[in-house]
């Protein structure tokens, strides 16, 4: 399988692009993002004496957690890189469904997730979720003006 047979794809470029941006999630994750957000408390409803009762243990669980969250989405991302520049990019029909999967189950899932909770960060994750879905849509679109396949 010769991943240059189509170099450059829009939808393989597009798919490295959302790769990049699920890896950017996963690092802040890992880095930056803090136990509890004001939204977590927001949607958890805490009074302020329930928060500082349980804030501590809960802070210190969450870390772990999305440490762990942060692991997985860097792991997504940077396999999603790795597809988008060799079997997608070669056209494999595996290569597809696992860029399919791979996004739904990643940046899609956590896009509807966040609507459903009502995040702030609730767009930027659809337009995060939008860029994989343009790969899926570009991958399409070449492939229906190829028909030497």
């Amino acid at each position: 399988m010769k991943a240059t047979a189509n170099p450059r794809t829009t939808s393989s470029v597009t798919l490295a692009l959302a790769g990049m941006i699920i890896a950017g999630i996963g690092l802040y994750f890992i880095t930056l993002r803090p136990p509890l957000l004001p939204e977590d408390v927001r949607y958890m409803n805490l009074s302020a004496a329930e928060l500082e009762a349980i804030g501590p243990r809960l802070a210190l669980w969450l870390t772990q957690i999305f440490r762990v969250l942060g692991g997985y989405a860097l792991a997504t991302g940077v396999l999603l890189i790795a597809l988008a520049l060799t079997a997608f990019r070669a056209r494999d029909p595996v290569a597809v469904a696992g860029a399919v999967v791979g996004g739904a189950s990643s940046i899609g899932l956590m896009s509807v997730v966040n609507f459903v909770i009502g995040s702030d960060f609730r767009w930027p994750l659809f337009a995060c979720a939008m860029v994989w879905a343009v790969s899926l849509i570009a991958y399409g679109l070449e492939s229906s003006g190829n028909d030497n396949r």
